[in-house]
């Protein structure tokens, strides 16, 4: 996959009918607003009343409801997602397990090993308090599990000790936040990917690296949250065995079509826009270096987490309509993602309903290091009250690689 020019996948739709650069407008039904929940916590300093555009006298449903309706944009066609079956392992976070280190409610908790073999879990809006929108609004923050065994994962540290701290500079002026959409190592050196801006508004995404387990990071660079039309706003990275990261791409915003977008940069220039060289199809061939277009089809993106693992690469993901999470295995990053089966992981219920894999308000779906196939471990989020937020562990069976 070192060639400039690498054939496209058979039956690939040609040249990709949505377009390459410019996301747009979603159907009209319910969504998960984050945006509008904060606002209406935090009241008119973050500059909203806690509804989205055009539902007033509605309230907006929370970030993870389980609605999803209208005509949308569901699984390809001839696409049929797959259901399979698992079962949580164990609340990671909440008032009993990361209450010790003043983030009692947190979300997303993408975990990564660091180099000393424990694993960080990287957080997004994280509180003190009885409940969300608590006093001490961090993000991101770092909790640690110093076991990195998926059997016996658990928080048992943070970036602060007793008290998690932010790990990057944000003061939540006028509503902005630092989401985190991605961390992971290379070598002896971790990276994150930020979202940054009001939620779903995103400003700009911004790179930062640590070389002592996640403890301090070092800005990188930045990127327009318009580039692509926005579709290189919300980044995971696939760590390669060839010395290439690939990265997977769309808008982060959930009431919005858009494209995935496929990169490659060398480990080496992870910190480099101009690096960041584009997988396209343009003049009748799919190249590394033409204008990237969406590899698989448009649709309502919630969280992505893209990973080289066991000879292939797996992507989970958060897909609003059908609301599910899923997954696709697949042999190389260029793949033909328009055939590839989608594999449903994760299906939505009511709170008191959950059993399985059936989840309440579910979000996230970050994959564990240390996954195979057959064991396939995912982190996932949930959201329905301003108690009921926090980061699950699961474990997925039946998986088919």
């Amino acid at each position: 996959m070192s060639s400039s020019s690498v054939p496209g996948p058979a039956g690939a739709p040609d040249p990709h009918d949505p377009p390459a650069a410019a996301a747009v407008a979603g159907d009209s039904g319910p969504s998960p607003a984050r945006r509008a929940v904060i606002a209406g916590l935090f009241g008119a300093a973050l500059g909203g009343a806690g509804l989205l555009p055009g539902t007033a006298g509605a309230a907006t449903p929370l970030r993870g409801t389980a609605v999803a309706t209208g005509t949308g944009t569901a699984a390809p066609a001839g696409v049929s997602p797959a259901v399979i079956t698992g079962a949580k392992v164990a609340n990671l976070t909440g008032p009993a397990e990361t209450g010790p280190f003043a983030a009692p409610w947190t979300d997303l908790g993408i975990p990564a090993r660091c180099p000393d073999g424990s694993l960080l879990f990287v957080c997004g809006d994280t509180f003190d308090g009885s409940g969300v929108g608590g006093p001490d609004w961090r993000a991101p923050v770092g909790l640690r599990s110093s076991s990195s065994n998926l059997a016996s994962v658990r928080i048992d540290g943070a970036v602060g000790g007793s008290h998690a701290v932010g790990l990057v500079p944000e003061g939540h002026a006028g509503g902005t936040t630092a989401i985190p959409s991605d961390v992971f190592t290379v070598g002896d050196t971790m990276y994150m990917h930020l979202m940054r801006g009001v939620i779903y508004q995103t400003d700009h995404s911004d790179f930062w690296r640590s070389t002592d387990n996640g403890q301090t990071w070092e800005y990188l660079c930045q990127w327009p949250g318009g580039q692509y039309g926005g579709q290189f706003q919300q980044k995971t990275y696939a760590v390669a065995d060839d010395g290439y990261c690939y990265v997977l791409s769309t808008a982060f915003n959930r009431d919005v079509v858009s494209g995935l977008l496929l990169h490659r940069v060398p480990q080496t220039q992870l910190g480099t826009p101009a690096a960041y060289q584009p997988w396209g199809y343009a003049n009748g061939a799919w190249a590394w270096g033409n204008a990237p277009t969406t590899i698989t089809g448009a649709r309502r993106w919630g969280e992505i987490c893209f990973r080289a693992m066991g000879g292939k690469y797996a992507f989970s993901w958060l897909n609003m309509d059908v609301l599910s999470m899923r997954a696709q295995i697949f042999a190389l990053p260029t793949s033909n993602l328009f055939t590839t089966p989608e594999q449903t992981t994760i299906v939505p219920t009511a709170p008191g309903l959950e059993i399985g894999n059936a989840v309440a308000s579910p979000y996230g779906g970050f994959i564990f290091p240390g996954s195979t196939f057959a064991d396939f471990h995912i982190a996932v989020s949930q959201w329905y009250d301003n108690q009921d937020y926090r980061v699950m562990h699961y474990r997925i069976n039946g998986l088919d690689a």
